[in-house]
């Protein structure tokens, strides 16, 4: 074992207060000690290792459909590594790089009206993206900022706000969605798969330009990844359920700041649902580490490839 039972005990402590604080908040991560010894352990164990191989900073891509556990999931990873692995360990997620409202509204001008939307490929500031990860990853270390964007106020706050890495990272937790997804073909662009593409994008401007968006400047960020690890989910019909889980939580934490009712949600989650299908389709094959989660919200299995 390479954490003594000192250590284990420790992060047991602060694995369970952490997780009895999401709980609160109606996360539905039940099975503790059991995902703890069955899941965390084995795959914190794995991230470890992998470092000790050149110990360089690793990128650990972290994805899946909304609602399915990332940013909860970064946050159990971040205390595992450090009380039984000693690693210094930075999260951040996709979402945090979004371009800022004034920009998305001239995307939405130029190109086309559904880029308003936060979300997809194309409303990312992807060069201060890659410039963060280099950063992180580089062996001449400068102290880094990385952006924070407030859902509540669809925007990027000021950068005074932004998170400040001072410290050289071992390990660097990337999450979102959409993390390490790859283009689709031309040919699956055709049909519509939703009431918003059949309605808003008849002439496939919207949904063309997030692929090709993918095929660039997105290809030249997840190629920096070191290993993806793919939450997935039982089907696109529990990213509904499990986003309205998402925004009590977010309602709970920005103390009554505007969130999304059911019905905006479910229109809200028409921009993703393309890409997430198509993840749920093709991931398996090209994420290092696939985690299965049941329809209770549990970690089902999972697999090293």
């Amino acid at each position: 074992m390479i954490y003594s039972n000192l250590s284990y005990k420790k992060l047991k402590f602060k694995y369970l207060k952490f997780i009895k604080s999401q709980e609160i908040l109606s996360e539905p991560f039940r099975d503790k000690i059991g995902q703890l010894n069955n899941f965390y352990l084995p795959l914190s164990k794995k991230i470890y290792k992998n470092f000790l191989k050149d110990k360089k900073t690793k990128i650990i891509g972290l994805t899946g459909g909304q609602g399915s556990g990332k940013s909860t999931i970064s946050k159990i990873l971040k205390i595992i590594l450090k009380e039984g692995f000693n690693m210094n360990t930075t999260i951040f997620s996709i979402d945090d790089f979004y371009k800022t409202l004034k920009e998305r509204k001239k995307m939405s001008i130029k190109i086309s009206p559904l880029f308003l939307t936060r979300g997809v490929p194309g409303t990312h500031d992807t060069k201060l993206l890659l410039n963060c990860i280099k950063s992180l990853k580089s062996n001449n270390f400068k102290k880094t900022y990385i952006p924070k964007f407030d859902k509540s106020i669809d925007d990027r706050l000021l950068k005074k706000n932004w998170q400040k890495i001072k410290k050289k990272p071992d390990i660097v937790i990337f999450e979102g969605w959409c993390v390490g997804v790859t283009p689709q073909k031309k040919k699956d662009l055709i049909l519509p798969l939703n009431k918003l593409e059949k309605t808003k994008d008849k002439k496939r401007i919207w949904r063309s330009r997030v692929n090709k968006e993918l095929e660039n400047k997105y290809k030249d960020i997840f190629r920096l990844i070191d290993e993806i690890i793919f939450l997935k989910v039982p089907s696109f019909e529990y990213v509904y359920k499990w986003r309205l889980l998402q925004e009590k939580k977010l309602k709970v934490i920005s103390k009554g700041k505007k969130t999304m009712s059911k019905i905006q949600i479910k229109s809200f989650i028409m921009f993703y649902e393309r890409l997430t299908k198509h993840m749920l389709k093709n991931f398996g094959k090209l994420a290092n580490i696939i985690i299965e989660i049941d329809k209770k919200h549990k970690l089902k299995s999972i697999k090293f490839n």
